[in-house]
């Protein structure tokens, strides 16, 4: 794949279940607050360690507030070398809607 994916809940969910990794690109506040269970927090701070420590042909799912910053972040790690990438469409208010039970806090981590 040369370019991200949109894709939607259901489909991230099969990913996921398939060990799809997800990034949450949101502030750190709305993270805390509610994230996509097990997925990983990514900042300007945290990123450059992820990109040196992941696994490039894992499939990875972005997440954002509603989908559209997801779309920049997911065609940026394309660009650094990333080779399955999706942005997740609706972003994480979607998901929540979608999956309730699949969402956490981080005291709950």
């Amino acid at each position: 794949m040369s370019e991200f994916q949109r894709i939607s809940p259901q489909q991230a969910q099969a990913l996921r279940q398939q060990g799809a990794v997800v990034v949450d690109i949101r502030d750190p506040q709305s993270y805390a607050a509610g994230h996509i269970s097990g997925s990983r927090h990514l900042d300007n701070h945290s990123l450059h360690d992820f990109i040196t420590r992941a696994d490039l042909d894992a499939p990875l799912i972005v997440a954002c507030y509603h989908g559209n910053s997801s779309q920049g972040a997911a065609a940026y790690l394309v660009g650094q070398g990333f080779s399955q990438v999706y942005s997740l469409d609706g972003g994480f208010e979607l998901w929540r809607a979608t999956y309730p039970a699949d969402t956490a806090q981080s005291s709950e981590e």
